[in-house]
């Protein structure tokens, strides 16, 4: 006979699957007397479950809607599916709530049992996500184990190639994860340096934990942190601008993810973007199509003059 929880369990997994149930069909599929199904429906109602009975020889129960959300019952094969389904939102983006479906997927797999978490590690290791133009790769096991690692609040050894290949290893103290729309970038406070750093994702080669509890003392805004990081580097040349309009304007021309900004007064704005040269650089800040004027380096605002001058002439 089932224990009295599983029974519950069960009685749950019933009702989901069918609109209507008789008190004696119940009794037959859990193995128990009518009289223990019904105390058994009486315990459901107490935990949330919106059970109603209908009267009559005919009569049965059914599920409707509760007036809150009772613990969700899922079997092997279900659990399976919701965790790809999960797995894939998270990479893809398909959903717009990358960061609400890698939560949710932490969560799932921490309370799979052990037979569907191998199943789940094994399609991983199966599976190949294709990205958009110019995406770096990353596993979903990786992004699970870093967000892992900032809900634990301990301190983790992080080794990390950067943009020239180059693997280093260090102590850090996890806080984040922030998607931009193209890459997952993990925000965390360099314990060496002293200092809030932004790594990305797909260049975490390994994240072990320490078991050493940290407490964050006034911790950045994520989102911010990676906006700044990404707008600056690494680039060959960079220039800073002038645009005379405001902050808000100033961001709809130029992203957070593209360049650095900063007031300049009430009506002005001051952004720093970087590019490949000075040539590169001008063709950019022509293509905003808006006034402007370069504060520095030279050799871009001679860049700059050199393609205006070529542009009017060409339209003569």
């Amino acid at each position: 006979m089932l224990s009295a929880s599983a029974r519950l369990l069960r009685l749950v997994s019933l009702l989901v699957d069918r609109p209507s149930w008789t008190c004696a069909e119940l009794a037959q599929r859990t193995a128990v007397t009518e009289r223990t199904v019904r105390r058994d429906i009486a315990k459901l109602r107490e935990l949330g479950y919106a059970v109603e009975s209908d009267p009559g020889p005919w009569g049965g129960y059914h599920l409707r809607a509760g007036s809150r959300v009772p613990p969700l019952i899922l079997d092997d094969e279900e659990a399976l599916a919701v965790a790809v389904g999960l797995r894939e939102a998270a990479l893809s983006g398909a959903l717009g709530g990358d960061q609400a479906a890698l939560s949710a997927l932490l969560k799932l797999r921490q309370v799979l049992p052990r037979r569907i978490a191998d199943r789940l590690g094994e399609m991983d290791a199966a599976f190949v996500h294709t990205p958009r133009p110019e995406e770096p790769q990353i596993t979903s096991g990786m992004l699970l184990e870093l967000a892992a690692a900032c809900r634990r609040g301990e301190r983790a050894r992080l080794s990390y190639r950067d943009w020239q290949g180059r693997t280093t290893v260090r102590d850090v103290d996890p806080y984040r994860l922030v998607h931009t729309g193209r890459r997952w970038y993990f925000v965390a406070r360099d314990v060496a340096q002293g200092q809030w750093r932004t790594f990305r994702a797909d260049r975490v080669d390994r994240l072990q934990p320490a078991g050493l509890p940290v407490e964050l003392v006034d911790p950045p805004d994520p989102a911010l942190l990676v906006s700044r990081s990404v707008a600056t580097g690494p680039y060959a040349l960079y220039a800073t601008i002038r645009l005379p309009v405001p902050m808000g304007r100033a961001l709809r021309l130029i992203p957070s993810t593209v360049g650095a900004h900063r007031p300049d007064g009430p009506d002005a704005t001051i952004v720093e973007v970087g590019g490949p040269d000075a040539d590169g650089l001008a063709r950019y800040l022509i293509g905003l199509a808006t006034p402007l004027r370069v504060l520095s380096p030279e050799p871009v605002r001679q860049a700059l003059l050199r393609l205006t001058r070529e542009l009017y002439e060409d339209n003569e």
